[in-house]
């Protein structure tokens, strides 16, 4: 039953971080792409840019920022899907394209704070 609700939580908030990012000008392309390496959360348009964008949450009790969540590891991981992503949409493979983080904290009075970082990481 907790998987059931963090995931629905988490679908919850990466709606939310679509709608942030589409008032911001960026273009939806796909939701929530997966294959054998990992997944990716958002894959939008910034203009003639592809942005691959990992979402983070953290609860209002959380040590750190959800944004600084995205370690070596997960970059890497992060890198190699839009690899494939990118494998399997050719006529996406030549655009310019980049890597944001959108963190989610979620205050002690139930606002949430969004953090984008654009360009969060170079491959």
């Amino acid at each position: 039953m907790v998987r059931r609700d963090s995931r629905a939580v988490g679908n919850a908030i990466e709606q939310f971080a679509c709608r942030y990012l589409q008032d911001r000008g960026l273009k939806p392309v796909a939701r929530n792409y997966r294959c054998r390496i990992g997944e990716i959360d958002l894959v939008m348009r910034d203009d003639d840019c592809l942005v691959f964008i990992e979402v983070r949450y953290r609860s209002a009790n959380a040590f750190s920022s959800a944004a600084l969540t995205v370690d070596r590891r997960k970059q890497n991981k992060l890198l190699r899907t839009a690899e494939m992503f990118l494998a399997s949409r050719p006529a996406l493979a030549g655009r310019r394209a980049r890597f944001d983080v959108v963190g989610v904290d979620a205050g002690p009075d139930g606002h949430q704070a969004v953090e984008w970082i654009r360009d969060a990481f170079s491959y």
